[in-house]
């Protein structure tokens, strides 16, 4: 998300912020590189003005230009006005009203509209034990009502039977009337959509409105339309009462042009992103949180969320406990494989640690998305009696595993032995001699053992690389000034929670 304005930013002010002291025109200067980048983001030319502009006040006084660190204040400056641009604050959806509360969704045709629906339907149900009625107003696209009501049986929410021949206003109003005969806390209006912006679609949009009184109206836009999606958003709000906006798409979004203008443009908050296409795959929106990753100052706190939701604590500890005494098998690796994955792989996970930016290109070799998946799929094509006995597996069972997961007997070679290696070596870092022995640095390196988080030296990795070959890259990259960052994957915790940097190390709530 944002990967082409993060890079060209942090680029940007990294160069400021090795400089000892900062004049105007090195001020200048930068802001014209910003310019530049903002524009090439498909950011709105207003808001780039208004955005450098503001930088630009800021930055060229007495206070920077003395500072200690100009470079960083003029990067918390750049942080500040990314933060203001976007919002300030996150804006929750709104539930305060007399049930059921209307939501209505609006937007172009393929924007997402029906598929949020079910999201945000999802996450209320779930997350907020709220009683959801769901109901689809677009009686012109063929198979829209039935795609809902697929979705509805799906996430276990109920929708609106449908009835042929009414329009969408006789169906808002028999969607607010069930919901209040059946009990429903919210009741969600899916309207229908054109291929663009036209008269009868705003006259059909405005004759719900009224019909159904919405306590929020939400805009669905798709972020990959760009500056396009402004002008939309701009069409809609000039029509109807917008509460707020839904980006979708966000994750394939590499330029972040909406998002930024999508405030300053039209002056509705942007609620909710949708960053996959999975029922889950939606993010309430944090301004602060968003200037962290596209500055790459990572998101700490995103993660942490995302890791309390999709981890469960006590499977990983009970695993890190079998691996301490020898007992970790195929299983428990396979499990821990799936809950990176559930966390976004490891790109997902550096994309959200502060300081790790700058790092990617370096440790592009050493973690790769794919080769997990590729590991995942050798484990799964193991029978269950090969995955608790992995010492058993002979030749002739790799070859027919090798065949089973698409891969070849050299990769399921090359799992097993970095399987045996890590039980090997966390059975070292669990024995009675761990405490004091040459692998008491390493467990705690990696969670396991008491007291503080040391950085790895040249012979701890070493060892690793020799119980685990394959786990680390030839050359390992240098690290960032100060080591590297506090919760870097199995490098340490967030307040004593573990991430799965490698796998086998719990991290998330307890359940």
């Amino acid at each position: 998300m944002f990967e082409g304005l993060s890079t060209r930013l942090s680029g940007i002010l990294d160069r400021l912020k090795g400089r000892g002291a900062l004049s105007e025109a090195d001020v200048q200067e930068a802001m014209r590189e910003v310019r530049r980048a903002l524009l090439e983001a498909d950011v709105a030319l207003e808001v780039v003005r208004s955005f450098t502009d503001k930088v630009r006040d800021r930055a060229v006084g007495a206070e920077v230009i003395k500072s200690v660190t100009p470079g960083q204040m003029v990067v918390k400056i750049v942080h500040d006005t990314l933060v203001e641009t976007l919002g300030t604050e996150g804006v929750a959806i709104d539930l305060q009203a007399v049930p059921p509360v209307p939501i209505m969704m609006v937007g172009l045709q393929g924007s997402g509209k029906t598929t949020t629906t079910a999201k945000l339907a999802k996450r209320l149900f779930e997350k907020q034990k709220k009683k959801v009625l769901m109901a689809s107003l677009d009686t012109r696209r063929p198979a829209a009502m039935e795609q809902l009501a697929i979705l509805g049986k799906q996430i276990g929410v109920d929708t609106l039977p449908i009835v042929a021949g009414q329009s969408p206003v006789q169906i808002a109003r028999r969607a607010i009337e069930a919901g209040r005969l059946g009990g429903y806390d919210v009741v969600m209006l899916d309207t229908a959509g054109r291929t663009h912006v036209d008269e009868a679609l705003m006259a059909e949009v405005a004759e719900v409105e009224k019909a159904a009184g919405p306590h929020e109206t939400l805009l669905v836009v798709d972020s990959l339309t760009g500056q396009d999606a402004v002008n939309v958003a701009r069409s809609f709000t000039g029509r109807v009462k917008v509460t707020g906006v839904v980006l979708t798409r966000v994750d394939g979004d590499g330029r972040g042009g909406a998002a930024l203008s999508m405030r300053a443009v039209t002056g509705k908050p942007i609620k909710l992103l949708g960053t996959s296409e999975k029922m889950d795959g939606l993010e309430d929106f944090h301004p602060s949180r968003i200037a962290n990753r596209i500055l790459g100052m990572g998101d700490i706190v995103s993660l942490v969320e995302k890791a309390a939701e999709s981890i469960d604590a006590e499977k990983g500890m009970a695993i890190a406990k079998r691996m301490q005494s020898g007992q970790f098998n195929l299983n428990d690796m396979g499990d821990q494989l799936d809950q990176m994955m559930k966390l976004g792989g490891m790109q997902g996970l550096m994309g959200m640690l502060p300081g790790v930016k700058n790092m990617q290109k370096q440790l592009a070799g050493a973690v790769d998305d794919k080769a997990i998946k590729r590991q995942r799929a050798i484990i799964h094509a193991m029978t269950p009696w090969e995955r608790r006995n992995p010492k058993e597996i002979d030749g002739k069972r790799r070859r027919r595993i090798a065949r089973g997961s698409g891969t070849n007997p050299e990769e399921v070679n090359k799992l097993l032995k970095m399987h045996r290696g890590m039980a090997d070596m966390m059975k070292a870092m669990g024995g009675p001699g761990a405490k004091r022995g040459p692998m008491a640095g390493l467990a705690n390196m990696f969670g396991l053992g008491g007291g503080g988080m040391p950085q790895p030296t040249p012979e701890m990795l070493a060892e690793l690389q020799q119980k685990m070959p394959g786990a680390l890259p030839d050359k390992m990259p240098s690290l960032p000034p100060g080591g590297l960052p506090p919760g870097f994957p199995g490098l340490g915790g967030l307040g004593g929670a573990k991430l799965p940097g490698l796998p086998g190390f719990p991290f998330g709530k307890k359940k």
